[in-house]
């Protein structure tokens, strides 16, 4: 099954797989004296749909030998880099008097390269923007490094960063002092995490945690003017993750007031991204004979300490026919990995066959489904009645030959 939106990529990244040179580059102002200074490593993924109308992703690497044309100096400083077959990314720069910040962050890839998108079935440029800054705002006459990896998700892209040394508006073409990233800076974990003692490499199933049942929140996918997915659902996470040597479990809810839910519908796929600050939770469907179930489920943190990552692809949950929608009001749990679970809440999902922009006729998951439980009762205590009168039955006639035969 095709990935979207390279996930598969941060977790190429975690594992030290995927590796690019570092670009270096040094924009002059009219009097040709520096006033930006970049070198930093760049992963671009990109999600993309084929011919086929199937979605698929493509990495691709900011070289080391990038062109600047179009950078520019002054209040607003723009640094543009352009690469590859008509690729270009650019990051705009502003200040106040006492720091500068990076206020638009774009990248602009070109789907009629052959090499990168041989499918594509919508051809030409796209931008892909954002007005949230990959840095923390940064003293005047300072230059930012930060060594840990970080990500910017929009939609369709996700633009992994690291090894980052940049400085805007620079002053007699010096670089001002190191200003070290958060990242960088070593932190301790937070008052809500506990730690569990760990003696083997497998990392415990977690026990209950008192934390609040998570708000359900309601989500859709449009497909064009039309809305071809619908969801609600609440969602607790319990991530294990390793904090100065110890597996440190943290149980969070995702929060749908602060949630920005995305996505995309196919013949056969259908996929739910909900974002969440720095937590990305991703939900695949797929088509099944006249059914459709959950296949896949990933996750993402970003974290100070880096990008945390897993997925489970073969999961097959949430299954009910085509044109009605699943609803399970009982808590559900789905281990993603080892060290992740997910604890689902009031479900109700319909990713395929939405009409009106409302759910279809409702499959009740059999934990929901009480009635179930009654035939079933009755027909076990029948089963027993009637083992126990046969039983019964020939004993007593087993005590009637006995006493008939003869001296």
């Amino acid at each position: 099954m095709e990935r979207c939106l390279c996930y598969v990529t941060l977790c190429l990244l975690g594992l030290g797989l995927l590796q690019t040179d570092a670009f270096e580059v040094e924009i002059k102002d009219g009097s040709k004296r520096t006033c930006i200074y970049a070198s930093m490593k760049i992963n671009f993924t990109i999600e993309y749909e084929t011919n086929s109308s199937k979605f698929r992703n493509v990495t691709l690497a900011a070289p080391d030998s990038v062109t600047t044309e179009g950078s520019s100096c002054g209040e607003t400083t723009l640094l543009n880099v352009s690469f590859g077959n008509g690729h270009f990314w650019s990051l705009l720069f502003m200040k106040n008097n006492k720091e500068y910040k990076a206020s638009l962050l774009s990248l602009i890839y070109n789907t009629n390269d052959m090499v990168l998108f041989p499918d594509a079935k919508n051809k030409g440029q796209f931008t892909s923007s954002t007005n949230t800054s990959f840095f923390e705002p940064v003293p005047l006459n300072s230059t930012y490094k930060c060594f840990h990896d970080d990500a910017v998700i929009t939609e369709h892209v996700v633009q992994l960063y690291w090894n980052v040394t940049l400085q805007a508006y620079v002053e007699n073409s010096t670089l001002g002092k190191d200003f070290q990233c958060s990242a960088d800076i070593p932190t301790t974990p937070t008052a809500n995490t506990t730690t569990l003692p760990s003696t083997t490499a497998t990392t415990p199933k977690p026990t209950p945690k008192p934390i609040d049942k998570p708000t359900v929140g309601n989500y859709s996918v449009s497909n064009g003017t039309e809305v071809c997915l619908l969801a609600s659902m609440g969602l607790q996470l319990n991530a294990s993750m390793l904090v100065e040597g110890k597996n440190v479990w943290t149980v969070f809810n995702i929060n749908p007031n602060t949630t920005a839910y995305s996505g995309n519908c196919g013949n056969e796929t259908s996929l739910l991204r909900l974002t969440d600050t720095n937590t990305v939770v991703e939900f695949y469907f797929l088509i099944k004979k006249k059914n459709f179930y959950l296949q896949e489920v990933n996750v993402t943190l970003i974290t100070g300490s880096g990008v945390f990552y897993k997925t489970n692809v073969n999961l097959s949950l949430w299954e009910a026919s085509l044109g009605n929608s699943y609803l399970c009001r009982k808590e559900q749990l789905i281990s993603v990995s080892d060290d992740l679970y997910m604890n689902t809440f009031d479900v109700r999902v319909q990713p395929f066959s939405v009409h009106n922009s409302t759910y279809a006729t409702a499959s009740e998951c059999h934990i929901d489904d009480d009635a179930i439980l009654i035939p079933i009762i009755v027909g076990a205590a029948l089963s027993g009645l009637i083992i126990i009168i046969v039983i019964a039955y020939l004993i007593g006639r087993r005590k009637t030959y006995v006493g008939y035969q003869t001296l």
